[in-house]
């Protein structure tokens, strides 16, 4: 038996749509949507990639969503599409580019199976924890599926010359091109030319890490699958294809991270006077006279309390060293939530809610006013190069600390097993 030392990523035959099929299959990533705002956005579309990756949908409602006929369903409907010709594998091995288009951002990456070998030895990094049960289930759905259906989103650093190849590949005809319910144009060329799948899985393996931005429970759940076949398999050598998982390298450059925005049930029984007061403490404070405070750099914070938006700056001899104390996250968590409005735990404390950037701070402001909640806080977006830093340390990021967009859209390459 020869052991096979892994590439930190390689080329492989994706099943994807067929020509002209992918605006009628791709669809939002399964962990987006919740099954009812699925079954809506299915109404009509027999091809939606929704039938497989929220195949509870087709059950009747009220089916629990990790119901072993669930993930049977989705089998059946990925076998139906394969059968109907509205899906189909590619011969051979190869990388995929693809560009996704929101408005005037644009980003091209590399669509490509990752070595699940340096995911277990941290080259491959992360820098969330994951839960058990949502490992469960995407676990079950690719021993159910024989298949990754959702990628995982990852960065690769600085690299002019994989830059410069995926825009090359991208001025030829498209192999799919669709545009999503959100209005974000997804776009896929077939990287088949062997000497350029040999440079990019050589640039690859010279890297020093990737870095995971979306994904740790579809990357843990491709960790724990490969281990469960391997110890199955007495003829393993590690080039079976469960040793890889579906992934979409970007560079990190191009990534873009939204704020993610907090909002707040309670003043902790503090009268407004008594909490600013507290606030004054640690942060400088700015009333607005232009609206909503959108911060424009790291340390400064947006606070909407009774219809008026404060600027507030934490005092610059607050903020750490280390890489997760610096976050924005941290300092609003560590000096203020905790101390002045006692949420000590962000990830269970049923007083605070998370505002993705994509909805904009009319959604703070809306919640506030509202009467839901009380308070809602703005921040600065977390950063690329801090993301990577965490990791790098091997740390955690704080619970709702980066919210990326576009999102990928499943169903346009998926890797069999």
């Amino acid at each position: 038996m020869t052991y096979v030392r892994p590439s930190l990523v390689r080329p492989f035959a994706a099943l994807r749509p067929a020509p002209g099929r992918a605006p009628e299959v791709i669809a939002p990533p399964y962990d987006v949507l919740n099954t009812e705002e699925a079954r809506a956005l299915a109404i009509g579309r027999p091809w939606s990639f929704l039938h497989i990756s929220k195949s509870e949908i087709d059950l009747p409602a009220g089916t629990d969503p990790y119901a072993p006929e669930v993930y049977a369903k989705a089998a059946e409907n990925l076998k139906k599409m394969r059968d109907a010709g509205v899906l189909v594998q590619d011969e051979s091995a190869c990388y995929y580019a693809y560009r996704l288009i929101m408005g005037e951002h644009i980003q091209v990456g590399l669509v490509a199976a990752a070595s699940v070998a340096d995911y277990d030895s941290n080259r491959i990094r992360k820098h969330e924890f994951t839960r058990p049960d949502k490992e469960d289930d995407r676990v079950r759905q690719i021993d159910a599926l024989d298949a990754q259906t959702g990628p995982v989103l990852l960065a690769y650093p600085h690299s002019p010359y994989v830059d410069a190849i995926l825009a090359a590949a991208t001025q030829g005809e498209p192999d799919a091109d669709g545009v999503a319910e959100s209005g974000v144009r997804h776009t896929l060329w077939v990287i088949r030319d062997g000497d350029a799948i040999n440079h990019l899985t050589h640039l690859f393996d010279a890297m020093p890490a990737l870095y995971i931005a979306d994904g740790h429970h579809r990357s843990a759940s491709a960790s724990r699958i490969c281990a469960t076949r391997r110890a199955a398999n007495p003829a393993h050598t590690g080039n079976e294809d469960y040793n890889y998982f579906l992934s979409v390298v970007f560079p990190h450059h191009q990534m873009r991270i939204m704020d993610y925005n907090r909002v707040i049930k309670d003043l902790n029984g503090l009268s407004e006077p008594e909490f600013m007061a507290k606030v004054a403490e640690n942060f400088m404070i700015e009333m607005s006279e232009a609206g909503a405070v959108k911060p424009a750099a790291p340390g400064e914070f947006g606070l909407y309390l009774n219809g008026r938006w404060i600027k507030l700056t934490i005092r610059p001899d607050l903020i750490p060293a280390d890489p997760v104390g610096r976050l924005d996250v941290s300092l609003l968590q560590n000096n203020l939530i905790a101390p002045i409005l006692g949420i000590s735990d962000p990830r269970r404390d049923k007083r605070i809610d998370f505002v993705g950037g994509i909805r904009g701070l009319g959604e703070l402001e809306k919640r506030v006013n509202s009467g839901e909640m009380v308070l809602g806080f703005s921040l600065h977006a977390t950063s690329m190069e801090d993301l990577m830093a965490v990791a790098d340390a091997n740390e955690v990021m704080p619970p709702k600390s980066t919210w990326f967009e576009p999102k990928l859209a499943d169903g346009l390459a998926s890797h069999l097993l």
